[in-house]
């Protein structure tokens, strides 16, 4: 149990330091390098799926310091 407690709390920090480093760029309106490589770890291309007869391809940002987060939550529902 209180290990568990040390892995949410230890979240619950990466998120907050997230937080106020993203802070910075609310309102940019060009992603800078500095700006990819300070909030972003890992961009995953897979590869290409053509099952459908059209091309579709998906994509995995890891951000630094709180993982994946999958794009309908970032959208809140909104279709990409």
């Amino acid at each position: 149990m209180q290990q568990e407690i040390e892995v949410q709390e230890r979240q619950h920090e990466n998120i907050e330091f997230f937080i106020q480093k993203a802070d910075k760029y609310v309102g940019i309106e060009k992603l800078t390098p500095y700006a990819l490589r300070e909030l972003i770890q890992g961009i995953y291309v897979e590869a290409p799926d053509k099952s459908t007869g059209k091309r579709r391809q998906t994509i995995h940002i890891k951000y630094d310091g709180i993982g994946f987060i999958p794009l309908d939550v970032l959208m809140n529902g909104k279709t990409a």
